[in-house]
């Protein structure tokens, strides 16, 4: 697997991957990341990739698959990848046309929650930039659009915190995804609410690059400052699912 390296300007690496990658393989990715971050072997790294299709389940849902829908087996049969994973949150779908970060941090501000609302910060500052009016939800992470019963998460968190305060895992914004995947699962746990997307929207096709190069600019505004030297997003408030 190929890692192009990107902006080498920025208070951070930013890595992107070519293609599509297997959950698998990111998943691996990162334990490595993480490995040397905790050695000082290399800086704060931001993954940005698109997965095969795949539906992860995190640690919120202990043994449970009740929201896998149908089942493993008959999501494996679409065509899916199904992967229990190490980090927080419940069901949710990664596949093409979803930019997902990685954002590999030893963390400056000792707050979990500060981290998950800095995150919500640097998505909500991006789909800004579209017109659109993101916002945080009080009982569950991600970044969502739409009031009351219309309400739609248009952004999936799901995080890990490792010994010496070392996050991995991130986000999943969905840009141009096919959202008939999430159709099967119950994203999130989340029953009463739908799923959106950025083309969606908008109701014109935006280009992945556009999207990732506004992503990196505002993780840097939020997590380090303009001038690349702080920290500085907004804590937010402590929501259920984290």
């Amino acid at each position: 697997m190929t890692l192009d390296t990107q902006r080498t300007d920025l208070p951070f690496a930013v890595r992107r991957l070519p293609g599509l990658t297997r959950y698998a393989e990111a998943w691996e990715m990162q334990r490595e990341a993480v490995r040397l971050r905790k050695r000082e072997a290399t800086p704060d790294t931001l993954f940005l990739l698109e997965h095969y299709p795949v539906y992860t389940v995190g640690r919120a849902a202990g043994e449970d698959a009740s929201n896998l829908g149908a089942g493993e087996e008959y999501l494996r049969s679409l065509g899916a990848e199904v992967f229990w994973s190490d980090r927080g949150g419940d069901a949710t779908f990664h596949g093409p046309g979803q930019i997902v970060g990685y954002p590999i941090v030893k963390l400056r501000i000792k707050d979990t929650h500060r981290y998950l609302r800095d995150l919500e910060e640097v998505v909500i500052r991006t789909l800004g930039e579209y017109g659109l009016s993101a916002w945080r939800h009080p009982e569950y992470t991600g970044a969502w659009l739409g009031e009351g019963a219309e309400s739609r998460k248009i952004c999936a968190i799901g995080v890990k915190f490792s010994s010496g305060w070392i996050a991995s895992h991130g986000f999943a914004l969905n840009v141009s995804t096919d959202l008939s995947w999430f159709e099967r699962i119950t994203p999130c746990g989340i029953r009463q609410f739908g799923v959106t997307s950025l083309e969606r929207e908008l109701g014109r096709e935006v280009p992945l690059g556009e999207v990732e190069a506004r992503l990196i600019r505002h993780f840097r505004e939020v997590f380090f400052g303009t001038d690349g030297s702080g920290d500085g997003g907004p804590p937010g408030v402590s929501p259920k699912n984290t």
